[in-house]
């Protein structure tokens, strides 16, 4: 199940079809490990091009007020599903009597090793883009396939990363536990801005 080549395999596959066509990810409804990962892909594809709105020259102050408001929203998603890779994958662990509780933590969750790898996967489909332009000024090639390389080879070192910590945990050596993010922003009861203009 938490194969990293199968991750990053899926993380293309998705990014290349959503640019080619407006397909939409995975019901939430699937229970699949598969339809979890793309559906937290989806999030920083989403997020990735709100982002890229949000900068657009000319953009109205109205224009900026609702894409901040979807960054917000979008950005919660990612993170909510990320945590929910973690907890299948502790459900999944739990019938094994797995993660060893005597084992060392390990300071980051696969959860958010697989939001590092979507997030890659999105510059890599980019970063190949610009690469590839037609009108590009001279020079611009060339310095997106340096960065093209490195990227690349940032998220190979990732996702050795995940695979070693995959065995780790399967070997009762390393444990993880979910890290909640504990967003503030979206919550009522916890910002400020939203709470205190609710009194008046």
């Amino acid at each position: 199940m938490l194969s990293a080549e199968a991750i990053v395999t899926l993380h293309d596959h998705w990014t290349r079809a959503w640019h080619l066509t407006e397909m939409p990810p995975a019901s939430a409804d699937e229970p699949s490990w598969q339809a979890r990962v793309t559906l937290q892909h989806r999030a920083n594809y989403d997020l990735w091009h709100l982002e890229d709105e949000a900068r657009t020259p000319g953009a109205t102050a109205r224009d900026l007020a609702r894409i901040k408001h979807a960054i917000d929203d979008t950005n919660q998603r990612r993170n909510d599903l990320a945590e929910d890779l973690d907890r299948f994958l502790l459900d999944e662990l739990a019938s094994q009597g797995l993660p060893n509780p005597e084992a060392p933590l390990h300071s980051e969750p696969p959860g958010l090793i697989i939001d590092r790898l979507s997030i890659l996967a999105l510059k890599i489909y980019h970063t190949g883009e610009e690469a590839a332009r037609i009108d590009a000024p001279a020079g611009h090639a060339d310095r997106n396939r340096e960065r093209l390389a490195i990227l690349s080879q940032q998220r190979g070192d990732l996702a050795a990363c995940l695979d070693a910590l995959a065995r780790e945990v399967l070997g009762g050596t390393r444990r993880f536990k979910i890290y909640r993010q504990m967003k503030m922003y979206n919550d009522p009861a916890l910002n400020p801005s939203i709470y205190s203009k609710a009194r008046r």
